[in-house]
């Protein structure tokens, strides 16, 4: 640890040119930050070294045991230092920490020798460090002994190393995922968005160890030319440049992110189904939509919570992975978290769960968003649900409150979680709402009572008639309705804008995705600076509109009445979702001319997305 820690400030002052906007406590800050992904690296590095000298056997006490151990243990390490080391020199080309990209990168490379011996000459001294450190690492090494105990019980002490083994592993596990708690994910490289003021400071934070460790399961992207810029600007731009005929307007915005309030859950999006009479477990949202702009087809762009606010917030969307999962989640973006600070705008992101659940909080700082509350700030147990976090009750309420002292205006973003697994409420409802047949469904009736409950609060603030708000979903949930039970339906969530006053009013009959959300908005607060979004403003008439998603190994691309399933090499599927709703017959080149089209739409985003994300051109400027 204290070795990593040298490498960290060390890789700091080397680069420290590309990190100009770092202050001595936000370096701080970092450097105790970072030990986190340090302790998870060391902990991947020597997991084998962990096992073999806390098995409960005799053979360990050893010498030869033991030297084999001590082999070990400067061999993996050392290759860890020099993992970290190579990167002072690396990180100035890529502008990212390493990952197990690199080895695909260099595998076709002849060179190899004339390249290593290139690097030994101009970054001799990298290699003096090296040298030193391994010398720190034998020398403080030899300075511990394993010295073979006492036993006088065999049984007793048998027992002993076992549970001090189960023990050890227990906090080994804890270590490597960098937390405890239930609601957390394993720590991965987006992470270290915590600890940062600026997206490239998480280099800082992590170490080299960790970044390889942590992607070696995740495949990078490749590069693919199936355009010239010209024809792929003409099928696809993601450069958006608005030109408003009026002033950029002040207004407050605020999303709601439902979990799992799938489509199918909503009653007003499913009237013509059992005969009409299918109701839903959403009234009060019903009730919204019939004073709001709805999109009847609004889908999602992921499958998973964390893949939501990246599509919705800054018109990044997933594909194979999730973008904050990816080698490319420390690239730096726009969102409206960024554009609307410098616009003026107070900007926030609450989630009632423990903080740094879901890498939400992680997010929020990588896109700029200046104030992050979630169960620490709340700051009251008693409202915990025992699994996930705040009851969502009690949550919008807070967040009411919370927005009623922020200065305007506002941007702020609340993600919802109690219809979730285990699918509980608190106890002074049950029996309130409906069940359906579904568990989910009465969690569902749950928060949208307590949407409802919120909206009554904030309709009495003074901020209220200045705000345009935006209603969807994380993802698609599990729904008994058969309709949804298909390649499509499985991203059906809502989507809709309202603005107190029923100034944005209607329906939008075709497909709209998340990612289309952040230019919508832009458009609607008439903004005029360019920036980079893969959707496109709903209020823009474009003939190759399309939404996109990832499922099962194929991009799938919808376009008009029509779902194109295509794998990166060959369309899989055409399917006609105006006839064929359930998605049945596959029509596969039955429709060559659509065919096409939709075809050089999958190719043209993927060109697109892939590109971007590993040259790090997220930025028009780029």
């Amino acid at each position: 640890m204290l070795l990593y820690s040298l490498c960290r400030i060390g890789f700091y002052l080397y680069n420290i040119r590309l990190f100009q906007n770092t202050t001595l406590e936000g370096l701080a800050r970092i450097l105790l930050g970072g030990m986190k992904f340090d302790l998870s690296g060391l902990l991947y590095l020597n997991l084998l070294y962990i096992f073999l000298q806390i098995i409960p056997l005799k053979i360990r006490f050893r010498k030869g045991y033991q030297k084999f151990c001590k082999y070990l243990f400067i061999i993996t390490n050392a290759l860890g230092l020099a993992a970290n080391l190579i990167d002072f020199t690396y990180y100035p080309y890529t502008l990212r920490r390493t990952t197990v990209s690199v080895f695909s990168e260099f595998r076709h490379e002849t060179n190899k020798v004339a390249l290593f011996l290139n690097f030994l000459k101009d970054f001799f001294p990298i290699f003096i460090v090296f040298a030193f450190l391994v010398f720190l690492l034998i020398f403080l090494y030899g300075k511990f002994y394993i010295g073979k105990p006492k036993i006088k019980n065999p049984i007793i002490y048998y027992l002993k190393e076992s549970v001090i083994m189960g023990i050890i592993g227990f906090l080994v596990i804890i270590g490597i995922r960098g937390s405890i708690g239930h609601s957390s994910r394993p720590i991965t490289i987006s992470n270290a968005g915590e600890f940062v003021k600026n997206p490239e400071e998480t280099a800082i934070a992590l170490n080299t160890p960790f970044s390889i460790i942590r992607t070696l399961k995740v495949k990078p992207f490749h590069k693919v030319y199936y355009f010239n810029e010209s024809e792929l600007k003409e099928i696809y731009n993601v450069e958006r440049y608005p030109r408003p005929f009026k002033a950029f307007e002040k207004e407050n915005v605020i999303f709601i992110i439902l979990e799992s309030f799938g489509r199918g859950h909503i009653g007003a999006l499913n009237k013509d189904l059992q005969n009409g009479q299918y109701k839903g477990f959403t009234p009060f949202l019903d009730s919204l939509m019939s004073e709001s702009l709805v999109m009847l087809d609004g889908l999602a762009n992921g499958r998973r919570s964390l893949e939501a606010p990246p599509s919705i917030i800054a018109s990044i969307p997933g594909t194979i992975e999730p973008f904050v999962l990816s080698f490319y989640s420390n690239n730096t973006f726009d969102s409206l978290g960024k554009i609307l600070s410098k616009k003026g705008y107070h900007t926030s992101f609450f989630h009632g769960a423990p903080n740094g659940s879901m890498g939400f909080s992680s997010f929020a700082n990588m896109a700029e968003i200046q104030h992050y509350y979630g169960k620490t700030e709340y700051n009251n147990d008693k409202d915990f649900d025992g699994a996930w976090g705040i009851w969502d009750e009690e949550f919008f309420q807070f967040f009411a409150d919370q927005l009623n002292g922020f200065q305007q205006p506002f941007f702020s973003t609340i993600f919802s979680m109690s219809s979730h697994h285990p699918f509980k409420i608190p106890k002074r409802y049950q029996g309130k709402f409906p069940e359906g047949p579904l568990p989910l469904q009465k969690c569902i009736a749950y928060t949208d009572y307590a949407l409802k409950r919120f909206f009554e609060k904030a309709s009495k603030t003074p901020w209220f008639k200045n705000t345009l708000f935006v209603i969807t979903a994380d993802h698609y949930s599990e729904t008994h309705l058969k309709e949804y039970q298909n390649a499509a339906g499985r991203f059906a969530v809502p989507i809709l804008f309202y603005r107190p006053g029923n100034s944005l009013k209607g329906v939008i009959k075709t497909p709209v995705q998340q990612i289309d959300i952040m230019p919508s908005v832009l458009d609607l607060l008439n903004y005029d600076q360019p920036y980079l979004a893969f959707g496109e403003s709903i209020f823009k008439k474009s003939p190759n509109k399309f939404v996109v998603n990832y499922l099962n190994g194929n991009y799938q691309v919808f376009y008009d009445q029509y779902l194109l399933l295509f794998n990166g090499n060959k369309s899989t599927g055409l399917y006609d979702r105006k006839n064929d709703a359930q998605l049945l017959k596959n029509i596969l080149d039955q429709k060559p001319e659509i065919q096409k089209k939709i075809e050089s739409m999958a190719k043209a985003f993927i060109q697109q997305y892939n590109n971007r994300l590993i040259e790090n051109r997220l930025l028009i400027n780029k």
